[in-house]
This record gives structure tokens, C-alpha cells and sequence, in this order.
């Protein structure tokens, strides 16, 4: 199970890293327009519905991860999203990744091999009690609304990207627990059974206030702010409420150290990756402008 829930959370990663990159793609070949405009000109492009199509079956895989196997596994394994966008860009791009991007890179994977080996993340629960459920609850939400609040207009723009993007990956973590509640009683119970579980109303509601936070810290400041709290922040709020909520264990002693170098490489890749995304934002920003 624990492998098998590893294998769709790779694969739910990659896929989420294609449609990223084929909309990306899309986008890019729109100058003008907005709103349903924006939307009908991308719908005529085969890049974008691609990227749809990469999305939907993101969704669908990390569903499954979290049906076989605990959040602390499956919610950081979505690190991997940021260096498969990367490589799949490159190639649809047609552009080289730099030394850098490669090393940054090996550090996200090696990293994410030594923590999850050196944790051993376990726990076979789908379902908590609503004692559980309501601090998870009152604590996300009223983080989320909170960093709505510091991160108002007027504010630097880093600034507002990072606790916005902090704000989304918590939106994230508390999504990926009510989808894994969800499917868990899916499971167990049928279609009837998931069509009245609260959780399944919880998941799309928090899931579409995580993209808009998203969409607003993309558009308050550079992508090198947002990306590290938002890929970070996930996986980190995913391991507690993993934890807190669904009772699940990790390594802990003497294997607190390889965890802890672990993070550090994971933390450092996602840094020097961040800033690769980030120069080619700009660069492709520059081409669409002086091509216009």
C-alpha cells in the first residue's frame, strides 16, 4: 500500500507539473484579452487543453495516493511538482536548464529521499473524529484568514507574496486531509456515501480558496517569494495535521538528524529552483512584451 501510494503521488506530481507547463505554454501564445475571452482563446489551443488534462488527472492520482497511504508521505512527495514543471518546460521550451537548475534539482530529490527514508512515514487511517477535526479546522481556516489580513494592500510585495503563498499551501494541506476523508468514505461506502460527507464539500470549498490565495500571490510579487512558502509550506502543514489528525507516526531519535539535513536540501533546492522559474517568468514576460 505505502508503495503504491508513493507511486501515485509521483505520478500525481508529474502530471500536475505537465499541466502547469502546457498552460504555461498556451498562455504564452495569448497577448490580448481577458476574463471569458482569455478562456475561449485558450480553449482553441491543444497546449492548454492538455494542461487541463494534466491537472484533473493530478487530482485524480493524489486522491488515490491518499486512499492508500498516510499525508506524511504523499503530500511531500508533491515537492517533486516543481523540478518535473522545470524539466518538462525545458523541453517544450526548447531551452537548456543550467548547471544550477541540475544541482538544485539532485538536492530537492536527494533530500526527499533522505527524509522520507530516515521518517518511515506510517498510518493506515482515513477518518477522524470531529474532535480532531475541529482545532484542525478553527486553526487552518483562521490562519488562512489571518494571512489574508496581514498580507493587505499596501504591504511590500515580497512580503505579500510569501504569506499569501503561506496562506495557500495551508489551504493546500487542509484540502489534501479532506480529500483523503473523502475518498476514504468512498471507499467505504459508495457514491452515497461520499455525496453526504461534509468532507467532500469542505475539500471544494478549501481547494478553490487555496487556488485564489494562490492567484493572489502570484500577482502581488515575484514568484521567487511564493514558490518556497508555497511548496514548502504544504508539505510541512500536510506532515502535522497528518499527525495531529490522522494519527500517523514518523521516525523519530537519532533519525531526527538525516531529517533534519534532509529538509535543509530540500530547502535549499526549492530555493535555487525557485529563482530558475522565476528568471524565466521574466524572460517570457520580456519576449510577449517586445513582441507585441
Amino acid at each position: 500500500m505505502i508503495v503504491l501510494a508513493a507511486l501515485f503521488a509521483v505520478t500525481g506530481a508529474a502530471s500536475n507539473a505537465m499541466g502547469t507547463a502546457f498552460q504555461r505554454k498556451a498562455a504564452s501564445t495569448v497577448s490580448r484579452g481577458g476574463g471569458l475571452r482569455l478562456v475561449v482563446a485558450l480553449a482553441h489551443r491543444p497546449a492548454w487543453l492538455i494542461g487541463i488534462g494534466g491537472v484533473m488527472g493530478a487530482a485524480l492520482f493524489q486522491a488515490l495516493a491518499l486512499l492508500n497511504g498516510p499525508m506524511a508521505l504523499v503530500q511531500p512527495l508533491f515537492v517533486l511538482e516543481l523540478p518535473f514543471a522545470l524539466l518538462i518546460a525545458a523541453q517544450l521550451m526548447h531551452r537548456r536548464l543550467p548547471p544550477a537548475a541540475w544541482w538544485a534539482i539532485t538536492g530537492v530529490v536527494g533530500g526527499l529521499a533522505l527524509v522520507l527514508g530516515s521518517a518511515s512515514p506510517a498510518g493506515a487511517q482515513n477518518q477522524a473524529s470531529m474532535m480532531r477535526w475541529l482545532p484542525v479546522l478553527v486553526i487552518c481556516l483562521g490562519a488562512m484568514a489571518a494571512a489574508v489580513a496581514v498580507a493587505r494592500p499596501g504591504r511590500p510585495p515580497l512580503f505579500r507574496a510569501a504569506v499569501l503563498a503561506t496562506a495557500s499551501a495551508i489551504g493546500n494541506a487542509l484540502t489534501a486531509a479532506l480529500l483523503k476523508s473523502a475518498t476514504g468514505k468512498f471507499a467505504e461506502g459508495g457514491l452515497p456515501a461520499f455525496l453526504t460527507s461534509w468532507q467532500t464539500y469542505g475539500f471544494a470549498v478549501t481547494g478553490v480558496c487555496a487556488i485564489l490565495l494562490l492567484e493572489n500571490a502570484l500577482q502581488a510579487g515575484l514568484l521567487t517569494a511564493s514558490q518556497p512558502a508555497l511548496t514548502i509550506g504544504d508539505a510541512t502543514v500536510s506532515l502535522m495535521i497528518g499527525i495531529t489528525l490522522f494519527e500517523e507516526r514518523i521516525r523519530t531519535g537519532w533519525w531526527v538528524l538525516p531529517e533534519l539535513i534532509g529538509v535543509a536540501l530540500i530547502v535549499w533546492g526549492v530555493l535555487r529552483l525557485s529563482r530558475v522559474v522565476g528568471t524565466q517568468a521574466a524572460e517570457a514576460a520580456g519576449a510577449r512584451s517586445s513582441s507585441a
